[in-house]
C-alpha cells in the first residue's frame, strides 16, 4: 500500500514517483461497511441533481489480464450476464424511484469491458439507461470501454445506433511479445482488423488506452507502438504506467521488473505532442480538433456521480458508496452472488463506503484540479470554500520549491516535472485517515 508521508514532499526519484495511479479520492481501498445503511433519499437531499454523471459497470471480460486489479470476472458462467441485467434493472427502478427528479449530463459503460455482451445483452443494458433511469443517449456524450477481442463491426454499429459517441479501447501494446509479458492473449492481425472496424465506425471520439512498462519494452518498442496507434489517428490517447499488484496474474509472479517508465513516458510525451496532440493530464493526450462535448454542463468537482451495478461508485458531496472490491476471482465471485441475490429494497440504500468530511472534501477539489495540466483556480477554490488554498493546504507551497508547480495569484499549476509526478503527488495529498484505511484494508 501507500508509504507513508509527510507533509513535507520527498525528494522523489525512480520508482518512488509511480506510488498509484490518482484520479479520484478517496481511494476505494479507503471503503468500509457504513455504520448503518444510509437511504438513497436521505445521502442525495441536499444535493444538486439536475446534471448528474450516470455510471454503469459490467464486470465480466473474456480473459483477465495480468496487470488488472478492476473489479470483473473472467469468462462467466453461461448465463451470468443475463441474470446481471436482470438485476441491474431491478436496481435501476430502486435508484431511480429514490432519485425521481435526477437528470443526467454525461453516461459512461465501463468494467470489465462492456462490450463482452451480446448485441441483445447491449440493447437490455441501454434499455435500463432510458426506459429506467431516464437517461437520454443521444442528446447526452455516452463513452463506451470495449475490448479489441469483444468488438465486431455489429457491435460498433449497433452501439452508435443506441447513442454511444465515444469508444475507449483497451490496446496496451502493438508488439505480440509485450502482450505476452503483461498476461494479454492479443494478436496484431487481430487488433489491426478491430481498429479497422473501429475507424469505419466513426466515433465521434475514439480512444486508445496503451501501458509502457512491460518487461523487456524497450523505448524503440515503445514508440512504435505509439506509432502504431497514431496510424489510427485517435481523438483520445491515455498512456498508462504498468503497475504491477496483489493478487493480479503479474504480482502472482513476485519478478522484479524493470523501471524505464519515466523515459518512456518521457520519450511517449514528446512524440504526442510533436504530432499535435495537446497534453491534459499525466495520462491523457488528445487532438485539438478532437469533438467537443455540446451535451449538458457537466463538473466532476460539483456534480455527482450514480453508479448502478456491482463494482460501480457513486459520489455525493459528503458520501461515496459502492459495492464491495476485491480482485481475487473467488472473492468476486462472492460479491457478485451478494448483489445477485439482494432484494430490491436492499437497492434504496448505501451500506459500503466513506463519509467525506471538510478535509476530504478540500482536499479532493484540490486533487481533481491538481493533476490536470490546466491547474487549479485559486477564485474558484476560494469560492467553494471560503479561504484560500493555500491556508487549508500550505504544504503546496512544498511543489513550487522542488520546481513540481508554479504558483500565481490565479493558479496552482503543476509543471511539465510535475505533472510526469502526479501519481506521487496525488497521494502525498490524501488524509492520514484515507491513508490508515488504506493501509489497513485486505487486499482480497
Amino acid at each position: 500500500m501507500l508509504r507513508p508521508a509527510s507533509h513535507a514532499l520527498p525528494h522523489f526519484d525512480g520508482r518512488s514517483r509511480f506510488v498509484s495511479y490518482t484520479y479520484a479520492y478517496p481511494h476505494k481501498t479507503a471503503y468500509r461497511r457504513l455504520d448503518a445503511p444510509v437511504p438513497l433519499r436521505e445521502a442525495w437531499r441536499d444535493e444538486p441533481r439536475d446534471a448528474l454523471f450516470l455510471y454503469l459497470h459490467v464486470p465480466f471480460c473474456e480473459h483477465r489480464c495480468g496487470f488488472c486489479n478492476l473489479f470483473t470476472q473472467a469468462a462467466p458462467a453461461a448465463g451470468l450476464p443475463a441474470k446481471y441485467l436482470d438485476q441491474l434493472g431491478r436496481e435501476a427502478q430502486a435508484v431511480r424511484e429514490a432519485l425521481s427528479d435526477a437528470r443526467f449530463a454525461r453516461l459512461a459503460i465501463g468494467g470489465g469491458t462492456p462490450t463482452f455482451l451480446d448485441p441483445h445483452e447491449l440493447r437490455r443494458l441501454f434499455a435500463i439507461v432510458t426506459g429506467i433511469m431516464g437517461a437520454r443517449p443521444g442528446r447526452i456524450p455516452v463513452s463506451v470501454e470495449a475490448s479489441p477481442a469483444t468488438v465486431t463491426p455489429a457491435k460498433l454499429a449497433l452501439l452508435r445506433e443506441l447513442g454511444a459517441d465515444r469508444l475507449s479501447l483497451g490496446v496496451e501494446t502493438f508488439d505480440d511479445g509485450e502482450s505476452a509479458q503483461l498476461g494479454r492473449p492479443q494478436r496484431r492481425r487481430d487488433l489491426d482488423a478491430a481498429l479497422a472496424a473501429i475507424r469505419e465506425a466513426r466515433f465521434p471520439t475514439f480512444n486508445i488506452d496503451l501501458i509502457y512498462g512491460a518487461q523487456g519494452q524497450t523505448i524503440h518498442s515503445w514508440l512504435a507502438s505509439v506509432d502504431a496507434a497514431l496510424e489510427f489517428a485517435p481523438h483520445e490517447i491515455y498512456l498508462y504506467p504498468l503497475y504491477v499488484r496483489r493478487l493480479t496474474g503479474l504480482g502472482r509472479l513476485q519478478r522484479s521488473w524493470d523501471d524505464e517508465r519515466p523515459e518512456l513516458y518521457r520519450a511517449a510525451r514528446e512524440l504526442l505532442v510533436d504530432r499535435g496532440y495537446r497534453q491534459v493530464s499525466m495520462r491523457m493526450f488528445r487532438l485539438p480538433a478532437a469533438h467537443v462535448d455540446a451535451g449538458p454542463v457537466y463538473c466532476c468537482q460539483s456534480d455527482g456521480m450514480v453508479g448502478l451495478g456491482c463494482g460501480a461508485r457513486s459520489y455525493t458531496d459528503g458520501l461515496h458508496y459502492s459495492t464491495e472490491y476485491a480482485v481475487d476471482r473467488s472473492h468476486v465471485g462472492a460479491i457478485l452472488g451478494d448483489y445477485l441475490s439482494r432484494q430490491p429494497d436492499a437497492f434504496r440504500s448505501a451500506w459500503h463506503g466513506y463519509r467525506l468530511d471538510a478535509d476530504d472534501r478540500r482536499r479532493r477539489f484540490v486533487i481533481l484540479s491538481l493533476l490536470q495540466c490546466s491547474g487549479l483556480e485559486r477564485a474558484a477554490y476560494r469560492r467553494r470554500f471560503f479561504a484560500d488554498v493555500l491556508e487549508h493546504l500550505p504544504q503546496l507551497a512544498t511543489l513550487e520549491e522542488q520546481g513540481l508547480a508554479d504558483i500565481s495569484t490565479d493558479h496552482v499549476r503543476l509543471t511539465d516535472r510535475g505533472i510526469e509526478f502526479s501519481d506521487a503527488i496525488g497521494p502525498w495529498l490524501y488524509s492520514s485517515r484515507v491513508r490508515e484505511l488504506m493501509e489497513t484494508y485486505e487486499c482480497r
